[in-house]
């Protein structure tokens, strides 16, 4: 079947076009109009087929059926040669929305612009548009019609989108439930979808059945019949395409040797049936056709004025009535790609360079795209067209579209005369790759390199980019031993190669929490020459792999090295997760600050150890910023196919859920984490997840499963199972000991913990020590510990450790009958659990309050429990006075959903105004009355 023109072919659907017939395809067509008419139930749907099997002609159809429903049709058709262009596929689908791409708010006006590169950056900003910004700005785009008109979204042949263009359509497809946006996407069978997961709803075309496929052929013009039919029904294997096509070849002169024989696969023989419509047409008409079959969908709208024939021109008549192309309005399209295929083979060597050549002529106002003609026009080396690529890649990172610029430095590499140069460009796409998350992608560029050169600063740059993706990766093990190893290799010919290949292995090692891997680490570091130029490296090295080994001099660092990297904000991140990792989490917030500040966007891979950002929020009590860096990780870790980062940004989200009280969905975010990696190679995921489902047990008073998931945070002798992220559970640990009868074995490991750590312990640590000490301890002996867990005013910059350190000396004080002492701590332990949102901590230190004879006020922040988390943090970031647009670029969501958060949530909360909410969330008050 014609699957790019709905030709005769494949179904009878429960609503057919008359004019053409279709056969076997009920049940799926059924499924996608249930999915237009109701863009809620499945906002997404995938169809996948092989070619001919009818997705273009269902998806034409789907068209029909929301066009006379009042819908607002955008819709793409990828083409092989326009998945080596930046953006190429968005460019298409948005081109008739250029006008509302104007009205957007100017950040996501200018990433757009930027992305299309039909305007120049934004001033003051750095690197490329940033891809998160420009998903908000899609969805944006296609749910502000929605108020008017739903909207469907067509993307067919999606398997030959570029891949930013993916990235954006996924980040898109995920944010739609809700929204009056269909999605249908058409695939080819055995291609992955990068960023389209396994939860997407998939159609799939399997070959038609006996009668059905009898049926097609009956309805065809000149039906076959006899050995005829049984040689077509047999050949054609139930694809749809095939019976029409066979049918045709076979009846064309009313005898069958017209048709191919041999066992040829089906796609050759249907291009051949098309190559041999080609015998016999006009000169003028082969060369339109080739043309034509040698660009892309973009550059016919701009070669048609420069020498194509347009589509009323009678040159392609011949064509349409050899059923090669299809003229509508002013476009001229192949039926079907493989008729593309077939004009484009059919044709000599000479005629398809000739062609290129012609359309690099024509296209001389659009340099990348007359750089690949030139390139397709080479038979061999040529430095000037290879320069044109490498240009044509540069252009291409700027705008985010680092597959496409891959793809350009790989072809300029393979047609650049000389070897060396071949090499030095393959690294470049290596380097262009990594952002991608495509780790085979990037080995395969690093390992052509390697067979193109034995320059060592060039083999050392392949190495490094493999392990700047490798680390991010799941893989710990395996990766840090061919890091390490690389490092050792290159640590006497090319010591500041090695140090990045280092820097990587600590990351890993991080992740991992294999505590062999330190000793490993230190020894090739020691080998290293202490060059000053690399000394932020070298700290970065030693504080991600042992933070708590001279943890005093590391810190000392800290002020230098922040200097040392004012001018670049990626610089200042990484000193600002050193800070982190040495618990100097205020000074790793402002340090974060600053470089956001500076710096809009933050790439399109998460950094390593990205995760402390998020973590360090968690700590100093800003949790909705938190949640807000959870997602962007997210965001980027699922269009980047990295289940690690995905994992590492679940388990703080997951914390912030329990903290707050959203137990349930605690618990999924922290199984999700913990599904998404292998606990033996990520102990520090594990961790992270165990303690954020101790967190939701405690929140619950379920204190023994409390007790048991956080237990699973030491081994079974008391150590901790990850070097850095297992001591902060100390205090939670004896906490839920106490309560599930469990002290002594809790006291063991925190007496351990404290011996391990000694004078290494930062503040914080020695705090959490102190408090648990005090809530093991015997009541007569509790004093001491619980005052000394408040006695250092930095303690202040973690709120909620704060607040439950308060509560628990509070608890004790009124359980030894101090309890006008009591009232202090309670009212300030109230006062941060209120402003935090940590509902569960809120209602006991309440109760507590209660026997303390303080008075407390109960105000409807309360109604905010009631609230799902997304709209908690919708409602806080509008009561500091954040437009709609503003905190859908924040949380990544359309104004509309925002909006409809909103909506929904006033009346929960009691109120039916924006300007109540900072009134409302000024929380609970505590009086000064109190019963004596």
């Amino acid at each position: 079947m014609d699957e790019r023109a709905g030709d005769r072919g494949a179904v009878m659907g429960p609503e057919p076009d008359p004019g053409e017939p279709f056969v076997g395809r009920d049940a799926e067509l059924a499924r996608l109009f249930h999915a237009v008419d109701s863009a809620s139930a499945n906002p997404v749907v995938m169809l996948v087929g092989d070619m001919g099997t009818g997705k273009s002609a269902l998806l034409d159809r789907a068209v029909r059926r929301a066009e006379a429903g009042g819908a607002r049709v955008l819709r793409a058709e990828g083409s092989e040669s326009e998945a080596r262009l930046a953006f190429s596929a968005l460019h298409q689908l948005l081109r008739p929305a250029s006008a509302a791409v104007d009205a957007l708010p100017e950040r996501q006006r200018a990433a757009i612009r930027d992305a299309f590169g039909v305007a120049p950056s934004t001033p003051g900003r750095s690197g490329a548009p940033d891809p998160m910004l420009i998903g908000v700005a899609v969805l944006s785009l296609l749910s502000a019609p929605g108020d008017r008109r739903p909207v469907l979204v067509v993307l067919d042949d999606a398997h030959w989108f570029d891949r930013a263009s993916l990235d954006v359509l996924s980040f898109v497809a995920r944010r739609l439930e809700g929204e009056p946006v269909t999605m249908l996407i058409a695939v080819r069978g055995g291609d992955h979808l990068p960023g389209f997961d396994r939860h997407v709803p998939t159609l799939t075309l399997g070959p038609l059945d006996g009668a059905a496929a009898n049926r097609l052929l009956d309805l065809q013009p000149r039906s076959p019949a006899g050995p005829t039919r049984r040689h077509i029904l047999d050949q054609a294997g139930g694809n749809p395409l095939a019976l029409v096509e066979l049918t045709r070849a076979a009846t064309a002169h009313d005898a069958a040797p017209g048709m191919p024989a041999g066992p040829l696969p089906l796609t050759d023989h249907l291009e051949r049936i098309f190559a041999a419509r080609l015998n016999g047409l006009p000169a003028a008409t082969r060369r339109a056709l080739l043309l034509l079959a040698a660009m892309d969908g973009v550059d016919t709208a701009i070669a048609v004025p420069a020498g194509l024939p347009d589509a009323g021109d009678e040159t392609w008549m011949p064509a349409e009535e050899a059923v090669l192309v299809r003229r509508t309005g002013r476009d001229v399209r192949f039926r079907h790609p493989l008729v593309r295929s077939a004009v484009y083979h059919a044709a000599s060597p000479g005629a398809r360079r000739g062609a290129h050549l012609a359309l690099a002529e024509m296209l001389r106002e659009e340099p990348d795209r007359r750089a690949w003609h030139l390139a397709a026009a080479c038979p061999g080396p040529d430095a000037a067209v290879s320069a044109e690529l490498e240009r044509t890649a540069a252009r291409a990172r700027r705008r985010g579209g680092h597959a496409a610029a891959a793809r350009a430095l790989q072809r300029a590499a393979e047609l650049a005369p000389r070897r060396e140069d071949g090499a030095r460009l393959l690294v470049e796409a290596a380097s262009a790759a990594v952002f991608t998350g495509d780790l085979a992608r990037v080995e395969e560029l690093a390992a052509a390199a390697r067979t193109r050169t034995d320059d060592a600063s060039l083999l050392a740059s392949a190495a490094v980019q493999v392990g700047r993706l490798a680390m991010l990766t799941a893989r710990h093990t395996a990766v840090f031993t061919r890091l390490t190893d690389t490092a050792e290799e290159l640590a006497v010919s090319q010591p500041a190669a090695a140090l990045d290949l280092l820097a990587g292995a600590a990351v890993v090692r991080f992740y991992s929490g294999e505590d062999t891997w330190r000793h490993r680490i230190r020894n090739i570091l020691e080998r290293l020459p202490g060059d000053a130029a690399h000394a932020g490296l070298r700290t970065w090295v030693r504080a991600v792999s042992d933070p708590f080994d001279g943890r005093a001099h590391l810190v000392s660092l800290l002020p230098r090295l922040a200097a040392e990297a004012k001018a670049g904000p990626e610089q200042l991140v990484a000193v600002g997760i050193m800070a982190w990792l040495l618990d100097e989490t205020p000074w790793a917030v402002r340090v974060f600050d600053e470089a956001f500040e500076r710096w809009e966007s933050r790439g399109p891979l998460p950094e390593g150890l990205g995760g402390a950002i998020a973590w360090a929020h968690v700590e100093r009590g800003r949790w909705d910023r938190a949640r807000e860096a959870c997602a962007r990780i997210t965001a980027v870790g699922r269009v980047t196919g990295l289940d690690h980062a995905v994992a590492c940004a679940a388990t703080v989200d997951a914390t912030v859920l329990a903290h707050r009280g959203h137990a349930s969905s605690a618990r999924a975010r922290a199984e999700e984490a913990l599904a998404l990696i292998d606990p033996l190679e990520s102990r520090s995921v594990r961790v992270y997840a165990r303690r954020a489902l101790g967190a939701a047990a405690a929140a619950e008073g379920a204190y023994e499963t409390a007790y048991d998931h956080l237990r699973m945070v030491f081994t079974a002798d008391g150590a901790p199972v990850h070097y850095h992220a297992s001591h902060p559970a100390l205090a939670d640990l004896a906490a839920a000991a106490v309560r599930s009868g469990r002290r002594e074995e809790a006291a063991a490991i925190v007496e351990r913990s404290a011996r391990t750590l000694a004078d290494d312990a930062s503040p914080r640590l020695r705090a959490l020590i102190s408090r648990a000490r005090g809530l093991l301890a015997d009541p007569g002996d509790a004093e001491p510990h619980f005052r000394a867990a408040l006695a250092d005013p930095v303690l202040e910059h973690w709120p909620f450790e704060r607040a439950r350190a308060l509560l628990d000396f509070a608890e004790w004080l009124r359980r030894r009958r101090r309890i006008a002492e009591a009232r202090g701590p309670l009212t300030e332990a109230l006062e941060i659990f209120r402003r935090l949102g940590a509902h569960p901590w809120t209602e006991r230190t309440r109760a507590e309050s209660r026997a303390a004879g303080l008075g407390v006020t109960d105000t409807a922040p309360d109604a905010l429990a009631e609230l799902s988390p997304q709209q908690r943090r919708i409602i806080h970031l509008a009561a500091r006075g954040l437009t709609n647009r503003e905190i859908g670029e924040r949380l990544f969501l359309s104004p509309r959903t925002v909006g409809s958060h909103l909506y929904r949530s006033f009346p929960k909360l009691g109120i039916t105004a924006r300007s109540q909410l900072r009134d409302l969330l000024r929380g609970t008050r505590v009086t000064g009355s109190h019963r004596e």
